[in-house]
């Protein structure tokens, strides 16, 4: 069978089935081909076959390639007797069968394998994109193609005693080819393995299930039979090796084959291998993921409050310096790998963005930050799940031995955003309370797609599972029901996840040595004013806070008085203010802002004159550069900034004020970007079914070499906009063409034909019968609708 067969057999496949192909394959439909010749082409290129074949998992890669290695067409039957030696414990193919029902179910379905059930064949292409089969080596034709003809005549002397030599035999067939056929005869290859010593077939024996070449210095020298000393000259004298350059050997497929005694694979395995590792109690690894899902959204919050004072710089080449990450760690207590996860997750969910040469949380997280925490957390893991960059390499160098810094666009993997999702599918798919080990998911993916490049593809696996772990995600190893929900994608992830977080508290105990205690997580509102108004002593089971008068005059910066202070910490206290704290906090009070700094550049201001003279005798004010203008007025040079800096390091509390007048007030979440929440994302979006079909319809109508459709004569359809939005709806939904009036980009009025197929986010798709192509309609540029014979 041919190219021509097999787009006649794609052409005799019925709708359902095409669809189901594109579907499976979406990358045959983008663009849409003009016809069915189109799609097969397509089909058929190396890159489309490549991206195929990297989907098969290893039990359906095995059936195509035995089918390959067949010289002509074949039937189940004959597949069946081929695979069933190659399952270990089941020779008579109880489990062969169905698997290799379903398999070539799924090749036809993808259009790789072709033909009627007693002929099939793989689809044209395939074969090549499959070298090499098996593991196996090359032809004998390819192994002695550059053998000059007197090394084929010795060869042919010493293994056929009816050559005569002189390169030609049987009526002028090449010796090449005379060579190749017989060392795929079984009698020959074994009365030649019989002539060689023990460790010369213990050589072959390697080579056997692969891989199938080798490294031999000066592989080219020439020995014959009678000659050969050494194991791999006795296999080079009689053909069963062939040298393929000047130091590489190759054991011809056709020897092979022989050896493996009538099975193209060895120890295949029709199902793939179960997940393993310890059973625990899935209620306690559903409670223990809550538990890690709640502290990595607080510790998400935390980063974003810490940036918006003191925002790091964003580096030259993009990516966040190695000093500031460490840094970062230090102020989330954290590793250096998990402060890196919680840079990126809260960048890849649009929390964090580079503005104006600094990491700054965006306007999404304002809007983010007043949501549930389980839906908080929701955004997060989808945006780790479906986001392209992988933080596991944070740290490592790269192939210029540069390091790999955190939010660095160098992370970025394409492979990664796939891995995590197949690694989140495997877990999803282990039996509840089992924890599977690494080992047992990496063997699982192996099996599952064999062709991908097993060792960035084993590094990542092990980045999805530590970061799962962290994310909560999973607990104690064990796949959490909610994180089920994030491996499936379906948006159910806060509802699973809500009854499991610990319920935030609005109040603290505070302690007469100037501490608070938070007995468990506190409220956002809370949580971010206590923040403001005290540091963090120590986290745990309960968190520490500590006022100090910095911490005191933090919160007056940022606008709040004494007596709005003392009222948050009666309304949030469970135990009375105690006396050390309300005096801390009035004293802090009474001597903030009697000094005012401007811009002289910078000056001085204050209502009580001695106090400026105090300033003035102080020595330490002697770099400020200071002159009085009035009796309540200095100027200095120094900026602002540093002259407010200066004054409180000498003992007194000044506050900034504009030129106005007015007191700067600095808040701690002024500082943002621009940037919105990201919307929710999945590693892999299944195409729309709707214009799977349009495609489908657009390649038939092309396929039948119809001419363009005319539109009807007349004035273009003009109707009320609802009106042709039901008429559309209507379209849709009984598969009907209609009859429309499209204004084109120039505002020219223009009507079509078309076969609508779906309608969102305002607009239309459909199939344009006119110009033969599936495109996408503005609904606001619809003048009307009419109806249309089908």
């Amino acid at each position: 069978m041919t190219g021509t067969d097999f787009s006649e057999w794609l052409r005799g496949r019925s709708d359902e089935r095409l669809r189901a192909l594109v579907a499976a394959r979406p990358e045959l439909v983008t663009p849409v081909p003009a016809h069915i010749d189109g799609l097969a082409t397509r089909a058929c290129s190396p890159s489309a076959i490549g991206r195929a074949l990297d989907r098969l998992d290893r039990f359906s890669l095995a059936v195509l390639e035995t089918l390959a290695l067949r010289p002509g067409p074949a039937d189940r039957e004959t597949l069946l007797s081929l695979l069933r030696r190659a399952v270990p414990g089941d020779p008579d193919g109880e489990a062969v069968g169905p698997a290799l029902d379903a398999a070539l179910d799924l090749l036809t379905t993808r259009a790789l394998v072709y033909g009627p059930e007693d002929a099939l064949l793989p689809a044209p292409g395939v074969a090549d994109a499959l070298e090499p089969p098996a593991s196996l080596g090359p032809p004998a034709g390819e192994v002695f193609r550059h053998h000059p003809p007197e090394r084929l005549d010795v060869l042919l002397r010493d293994i056929d005693p009816a050559y005569e030599g002189g390169g030609e035999v049987d009526g002028g067939r090449p010796a090449r080819e005379r060579l190749a056929a017989l060392l795929a005869d079984p009698a020959t290859v074994a009365r030649l393995v019989g002539e060689v010593s023990p460790q010369a077939r213990a050589a072959l024996d390697e080579l056997v299930w692969g891989p199938a070449s080798g490294r031999l210095p000066n592989a080219r020298r020439e020995v014959d039979a009678a000659s050969a000393q050494s194991p791999i000259e006795q296999l080079l004298a009689r053909g069963l090796l062939g040298a393929t350059g000047e130091e590489t050997v190759a054991l011809p497929r056709e020897v092979a084959l022989v050896l493996r005694d009538g099975r193209v694979h060895r120890d295949l395995s029709p199902g793939p291998p179960a997940l393993e590792g310890p059973v625990r109690d899935q209620d306690l690894a559903d409670r223990t993921a809550a538990g890690q899902a709640f502290t990595f959204v607080r510790t998400v919050e935390e980063l974003c409050e810490v940036w918006s004072v003191d925002p790091p710089g964003v580096l030259r080449a993009g990516g966040l310096a190695v000093r500031d990450l460490r840094r970062t760690a230090q102020l989330l207590d954290l590793p250096e790998w998990a402060a890196g996860l919680v840079v990126e997750v809260a960048h890849a969910a649009g929390l964090v963005a580079a503005g104006e040469g600094e990491w700054l949380p965006t306007g999404g997280y304002d809007g983010w930050r007043i949501k549930a925490t389980e839906d908080r957390w929701a955004v997060l893991a989808d945006a780790w799940a479906a986001m392209e960059r992988a933080p596991g390499l944070i740290g490592e160098r790269d192939d210029r031995d540069r390091p790999l810094n955190a939010l660095h666009p160098d992370l970025r993997r394409p492979g990664a955003a796939q891995t995590r999702a197949r690694t989140l599918a495997v877990l999803e798919s282990a039996p509840p309370g089992l924890a599977p080990t690494p080992e047992s998911v990496l063997a699982r993916l192996a099996w599952e797609q064999p062709r991908r490049r097993p060792a960035l593809r084993d590094r990542l696996v092990r980045f999805a599972l530590r970061e799962a772990e962290h994310i909560g995600v999973t607990g104690l190893g064990v796949p959490a029901t909610h994180g089920r929900a994030v491996a499936r994608g379906d948006g159910g992830a806060a509802g699973l996840l809500a009854p499991l977080l610990p319920e935030p508290v609005d109040h603290v105990l505070l302690q007469a040595d100037l501490t608070a205690v938070a007995p468990g997580p506190l409220t956002t509102d809370l949580g971010r004013r206590l923040a403001l108004t005290a540091d963090v002593e120590s986290k745990g089971g309960a968190t520490v806070y500590r006022f100090s008068e910095q911490s005191i005059r933090r919160a007056l910066d940022a606008g709040h008085s004494a007596g709005d202070l003392l009222a948050m910490l009666e309304r949030h206290s469970a135990t009375p203010v105690p006396q050390p704290l309300s005096y801390l906090v009035t004293d802090v009070a009474r001597r903030h802002g009697r000094i005012r700094v401007g811009t002289a550049s910078a000056y001085i201001r204050c209502d009580d004159p001695a106090l400026l003279d105090e300033v003035l005798a102080d020595k330490r004010a002697h770099l400020l550069r200071l002159r009085r203008l009035a009796p309540t007025v200095l100027a200095s040079k120094t900026s602002r900034a540093a002259l407010v800096d200066s004054l409180r390091a000498m003992g007194y509390a000044p506050v900034a004020e504009s030129l106005e007048g007015d007191v700067v007030v600095a808040r701690a979440d002024a500082r943002r970007t621009e940037g919105q929440l990201v919307a929710r994302l999945t590693a892999n979006t299944a195409p729309d079914p709707e214009v799977l079909a349009a495609a489908v319809r657009a390649m038939r109508a092309g396929d039948s070499r119809r001419r363009p459709v005319e539109a009807p004569e007349g004035q273009v359809p003009r109707s009320p906009a609802t009106a042709t939005i039901s008429a559309l709806q209507e379209a849709i939904r009984q598969g009907a063409r209609v009859w429309i009036g499209y204004l084109d980009s120039q505002g020219h009025a223009t009507s079509r034909i078309l076969e609508p197929a779906r309608m969102e986010g305002g607009y239309l798709t459909a199939y344009d019968e006119t110009r033969a192509t599936v495109h996408r309609f503005a609904l606001h540029r619809i003048t009307g609708i009419a109806e249309i014979g089908r």
